[in-house]
């Protein structure tokens, strides 16, 4: 896979990606603003070898936290960095997702050295915290933003 800043049109992109039933939770509006983050250099895309087909996104640091976990004060710490990932989601449930988590986590590790690996995932999300279950991550926290219940989790496997 590859990692490179996201560009201008794969942020257009991803502002039109839709996501089925509850999971359009995920889905991201398009607005000058939006293009504005998303292409700010804390974005990532994640695309096959060469570039040929975007396969998801992710972003590190506060553009990766949620406001109710920043209200709760679980965001704290030294050397961690926070992650936030989105996958295409006509790929969702294909089976490519640990690969995805995979290069994004060994990307941020060896371009950033952190100690610690942290995300959050709806509570809803049973598919994604299987996969980060799986893939080392273990719930820390619990917080409430919007009446939306979140997960903090954190990687676990040594760095």
């Amino acid at each position: 896979m590859l990692i490179q800043p996201l560009a201008h049109e794969e942020a257009k992109q991803i502002c039109n990606w839709r996501y089925d039933g509850e999971y359009s939770f995920y889905d991201i509006a398009y607005s000058p603003d939006t293009i504005e983050e998303l292409t700010d250099g804390s974005y990532y895309s994640v695309t096959t070898a060469y570039g040929a087909e975007m396969i998801g996104f992710f972003c590190l640091g506060p553009h990766a936290q949620v406001p109710g976990g920043r209200l709760a004060g679980l965001y704290g710490g030294k050397d961690v960095i926070d992650v936030g990932i989105g996958m295409r989601p006509d790929l969702v449930g294909q089976g490519r997702g640990a690969d995805f988590l995979a290069a994004v986590t060994q990307y941020t590790i060896d371009t950033f050295q952190p100690r610690r690996l942290r995300l959050s995932v709806a509570a809803f999300n049973r598919r994604a915290i299987a996969l980060y279950t799986k893939a080392g991550y273990r719930r820390l926290a619990a917080f409430d933003n919007c009446g939306t219940e979140f997960w903090l989790m954190l990687y676990t496997r040594p760095l």
